[in-house]
Parts: structure tokens; C-alpha cells; sequence
């Protein structure tokens, strides 16, 4: 049967101005710290700006998978491969991938969540995957901030003094999984090193690659804080990314070390606004080989557009 999707209207993007996260499909199961729901807009531009619909789309640190599912969704690219290293959150792609979607949905609706079962739940030994995955949906919805690394401490006042009720929204979460799996012939998961998958990829000349390391260039302590596996050499990452013969974006942090990686590697750089978990609005930096889809000062609107799940790229 042919799946139709609607592409929402983007919202006017103005460079000096957050994107309305509000204004975009959330696609991922996860509430994911560092998670890229508010880059959406700019990644549907970059992927319009190629001269043509990526055979692959690797996402190499994916986490939530927010720009991966956006691409499955509305069929950016033939292909799209999330790769994840942790094995909590890789237990949730692989059992949503897996065949184990509606189970894991009915288990999420029909678990009544208290602190009392939240604890209960969270201090088990998981015996299956899908029992694994089940847990860190759980976690990663009553811990501070969606934070799955140690230390991470599980809701107490919440949104509203809801405490741990603030993020559990199991209708809207079993929905989100149950849709994945609509869209799952597209989409391929690998647990594994993020390095080892782009050098793997490199030379194919119909992948295109979003980057989205953790952000500890500079000695930056937020990505250590946030990702079980937060430590990785980010000069061996600009080197991979000169190597590749396909189109990259990546992003990061904005700071002078990140920057002057990036000139040394003849890459170029351009910030962007948008809100932290906060509210807090910051920049981060897109990186790429060629960012001139990002207008200085420009306006950007995209009208409706519907895409069948077996029909080539739409008319730009």
C-alpha cells in the first residue's frame, strides 16, 4: 500500500532568530539531551540544496535519530543508517527495527508509572533486548533532562510539580514507535563505532553524512555529562570528513577550537540560534564543505509538498 506524508509548511527561518521546534514533527521515541529537532528545517535545505536524493544518509552518532527519521519520513534519501554506540539506546532501535514495535508500544501503554514502579522497573537486570529497551524508554522519560549516563537523577517536581508524570506521554511515545516501523524498509540501525562506519562509507560517492558528535572540543564538559560515550578525537573526525567523496553537515559546538579545526581542514563554518533545554537561546556552528544553502540574513519557505513512500524525490 502507498504511504502518503504531508510535509509541514516550514516556518519563516530568519539566521538570527531559533527555529520554532513547536513547527516540526517530533518523530523520536526519545526525550533526547542534545537532540536536533530544531536543526529539522535547515537539514530538509541542505538535503534540497544536492543535485540529487542521496542514495544513503548515514547518521553516525544518532541518539534519537530525530534527522535520520526526518529523512525516512519524508524520503530525503533511498537509505538511511543510524548508528549508536550505547547500548541502551541501541536496544530501543533494535527492537522498533527489529519487529518488536508494538510490543514494545503496548508495554509502554499498559505500564502504570509511579515512582514506586518507576523504581521498581529501572533496578531490574533486563532479560531480552526488548526488556532493555522497554527500561530505557522508562528512564530516559523520568531522568533529569532525558540523561541515560550515570549520575543522572530521576525527576522530583517536574513540569507543573508532576515529578516523573512531566515527560510520560505513553499514547504519543507508543504512537511515535508504532510509526517507525511504517517507515522501517528505509531505515537500517548498527551498534557500533561512529569512526569505524564513516571511514566504512567514505569512498561511496551516494552517502551523505550528518554529524552530530558530542560536544567536548576544548575540553567542553557537557557532552561528558550527558553521553556514556562522550570521549572521542575530534581532529581524527575533520580528517575522516576530508576523506569523504560524498556531501556532509556537521554540527557543533561554537567555540574557537571548533572553529580553527574547521579552517585548518578548509571546511566552512556558519552559526545558527536555537534554544537549549532551557530555554536559553545560544548558537551552535553547521560545518560543512559548502554552506552557501545557508543565506546570510535570507529567508527561507518551503510550501506543502506530498511525498509517496515509493515515489522519487519531489519537484523542488
Amino acid at each position: 500500500m502507498t504511504q502518503t506524508f504531508l510535509l509541514p509548511e516550514l516556518e519563516i527561518i530568519e539566521r538570527d532568530k531559533p527555529v520554532n521546534v513547536a513547527s516540526v514533527p517530533q518523530r523520536s521515541p526519545f526525550r533526547y539531551p542534545g537532540g536536533k529537532t530544531w536543526l529539522v528545517p535547515l537539514f530538509r535545505r541542505w538535503m534540497f540544496s544536492l543535485p540529487s536524493e542521496p542514495k544513503l544518509l548515514v547518521e553516525p552518532f544518532a541518539g534519537g535519530g530525530i534527522i535520520g527519521l526526518t529523512a525516512a519520513f519524508e524520503h530525503l534519501a533511498d537509505e538511511v543508517l543510524l548508528v549508536e554506540m550505547d547500548r541502551q539506546i541501541a536496544s530501543v532501535w533494535k527492537t522498533i527495527l527489529g519487529g518488536n514495535a508494538k510490543w514494545l508500544a503496548r508495554r509502554i501503554i499498559d505500564f502504570d508509572l509511579n515512582p514506586d514502579t518507576a523504581k521498581s522497573e529501572l533496578s531490574k537486570t533486563p532479560k531480552s533486548e526488548r526488556e532493555l529497551a522497554f527500561q530505557t524508554i522508562v528512564k530516559n522519560r523520568t531522568q533529569h533532562g532525558g540523561i541515560l549516563a550515570d549520575g543522572a537523577g530521576v525527576l522530583k517536581y517536574g513540569e507543573n510539580g508532576k515529578g516523573i508524570l512531566s515527560r510520560w506521554y505513553p499514547q504519543t511515545i507508543a504512537k511515535r514507535i508504532t510509526n517507525i516501523e511504517l517507515v522501517a524498509a528505509r531505515l537500517r540501525f548498527a551498534q557500533g563505532d561512529a569512526f569505524d562506519v564513516i571511514a566504512e562509507h567514505r569512498k561511496n560517492r551516494d552517502a551523505v553524512f550528518f554529524i552530530d558528535p558530542p560536544y567536548t572540543a576544548g575540553g567542553k564538559r557537557a557532552g561528558s555529562r550527558l553521553y556514556t560515550h562522550s570521549e572521542i578525537d575530534h581532529e581524527h573526525l575533520f580528517r575522516l570528513c576530508e576523506s569523504l567523496r560524498g556531501d556532509f553537515l556537521m554540527t557543533y559546538d561554537n567555540a574557537d577550537e571548533v572553529r580553527t579545526l574547521a579552517e585548518r581542514h578548509r571546511f566552512e563554518t556558519k552559526a545558527v540560534p536555537m534554544k537549549n533545554t532551557h530555554h536559553a537561546e545560544m548558537s551552535e556552528l553547521l560545518i560543512g564543505r559548502n554552506l552557501d544553502w545557508v543565506q546570510d540574513g535570507g529567508i527561507f519557505r518551503e510550501e506543502p509538498t506530498h511525498v509517496h513512500a515509493n515515489s522519487s524525490r519531489p519537484a523542488r
